[in-house]
């Protein structure tokens, strides 16, 4: 019989697409995968291959509702930041559900996040064994600590603390936040929000009581924290590789794209530069601004994908004047975006962009060279990180935390067309062909199926 897994993401697409895309790789390879989430979010996930579809279920759990979380809103994507501690809330509320889900077809193993704690105390109610699914780098995780550390934060009671590298880090790492954003790690790690929890309760309760870890990242690009981490945790680390996109050559059906795609092939390989700050980050009016003085400043030619912030109209969404200050050197586009097939075009050379892990993995994996500007969460250790290994330059930021657009244009300018910025381009190059290496990561994946199954087997004998 084949090994059923079941699949357990937090409720944000930064997090619910690599775990639909794991399943789907470990569907690909005879393991039978059961996807768990609200109606909304699987009717917002990408289609299920044909060929994939026997031996993948996607699971609907109603989300309940509880006060401060609005209407309809199962996503981060779909509420403001202040509001996800009530998202956590209602996920904690899945407790009876999610049991009669394990109750009524038992696997033999659950994939979960970081958020759900509880998880692993009913699963072995049910004999069924549990592993912990980390999207982020193994450099964060081993950034944030080992499982007492997380819970309690005895060596790090100060923002302070929080702007070197750890001293459990037995090697020389950039990886620490900015003193503008080390208060919100704080916060967020060792103070409970409104859902009663703090992430670093979260997580270390889901480490101590999973059977192994598994990351989304590969030896040959942080083998060091890799080895560390495992170390920390005191159980099997193991890496299924970054899960790169599928390069797939798409037709440009919509006009407007063709004519923008049209407008890359006028321009000079290596030359344009791509903006994008994801979906979930909501950037405020302010900070539009500045970006946009600061790509008028640079002088060079950019693609903007541009997310609006909320309650903004458009004709106040840019600078007076913007567009036709860059007129036929900038493209700026609302909303969604042919991303992959625009990073894959030769003229692009350069992103600027928040530094999440998913993006990088994108971005890396046509060797641009990364321009870092994090915001929120994990991204400015994911940014320290590429600054570590020689792959990106991170925009400075004044001492709260903001940016002018001289700090955007000198950054741009010097990561895409300086003599010194010429190290970094080259060693972002070269980084393509891991990052896209589709065999090196499949080849972690099979390693993972095997583990899997020689883990069913051992519970089955014990």
């Amino acid at each position: 019989m084949a090994t059923h897994v079941m699949i357990f993401p937090w409720l944000a697409f930064g997090h619910m697409l690599p775990f639909l895309k794991l399943s789907l790789k470990l569907a690909a390879n005879g393991i039978k995968v059961s996807f768990v989430s609200t109606p909304r979010n699987i009717q917002r996930l990408p289609s299920i291959p044909c060929d994939l579809s026997h031996n993948i279920k996607l699971v609907e759990i109603i989300l309940p509702k509880v006060d401060g979380l609005p209407e309809n809103c199962e996503a981060t994507i779909d509420i403001q930041q202040n509001e996800t501690q009530y998202l956590k809330k209602a996920y904690d509320n899945l407790q009876t559900p999610f049991e009669k889900l394990l109750e009524n077809d038992t696997p033999d193993v659950v994939l979960i996040d970081f958020s759900p704690y509880w998880v692993p105390e009913i699963a072995a109610k049910y004999g069924v064994s549990t592993g912990f699914f980390s999207v982020y780098t193994a450099s964060t995780l081993a950034y944030m600590g080992p499982p007492d550390e997380l819970r309690w934060g005895h060596r790090r009671k100060t923002p302070e603390a929080f702007t070197v590298a750890p001293d459990w880090f037995t090697f020389r790492s950039l990886v620490a936040h900015r003193p503008d954003y080390a208060p919100t790690m704080l916060r967020n790690l060792h103070i409970p929000d409104e859902s009663g929890k703090s992430s670093g309760q979260r997580i270390s309760t889901i480490v101590e009581a999973s059977q192994f870890v598994v990351i989304r990242s590969c030896k040959e690009f942080e083998g060091e924290y890799i080895n560390l981490l495992e170390k920390l945790y005191k159980k099997p680390v193991i890496p299924i590789g970054i899960l790169p996109p599928e390069r797939e050559t798409k037709n440009v059906v919509d006009s407007n794209w063709s004519n923008t795609f049209k407008w890359l092939d006028t321009k000079k390989p290596k030359s344009v530069l791509f903006v994008g700050f994801g979906s979930e980050y909501k950037m405020s009016i302010k900070q539009v601004h500045e970006l946009a003085y600061g790509l008028v400043l640079s002088g060079l030619d950019f693609i903007w994908v541009l997310r609006k912030p909320k309650g903004v109209d458009d004709v106040d969404l840019l600078p007076a004047n913007f567009e036709a200050s860059v007129s036929g050197r900038g493209v700026v586009c609302l909303g969604w975006a042919p991303q992959m097939e625009i990073l894959a075009h030769p003229s692009i050379g350069g992103c600027l962009f928040h530094s999440g892990w998913g993006s990088i993995i994108e971005s890396l994996g046509f060797g641009h060279v990364l321009i870092l500007m994090p915001m929120v969460a994990d991204q400015g250790l994911c940014a320290k990180l590429l600054v570590e290994k020689g792959l990106g330059y991170e925009v400075p930021r004044n001492e709260d935390g903001s940016f002018t657009r001289d700090m955007v244009a000198r950054s741009v300018k010097m990561a895409m067309e300086s003599q010194e910025g010429e190290g970094i381009r080259e060693k972002a190059s070269q980084m393509s062909s891991l990052f896209s290496d589709q065999n090196v990561h499949e080849d972690y994946i099979s390693l993972f199926v095997s583990y899997l199954q020689r883990f069913k087997r051992n519970i089955k004998s014990t």
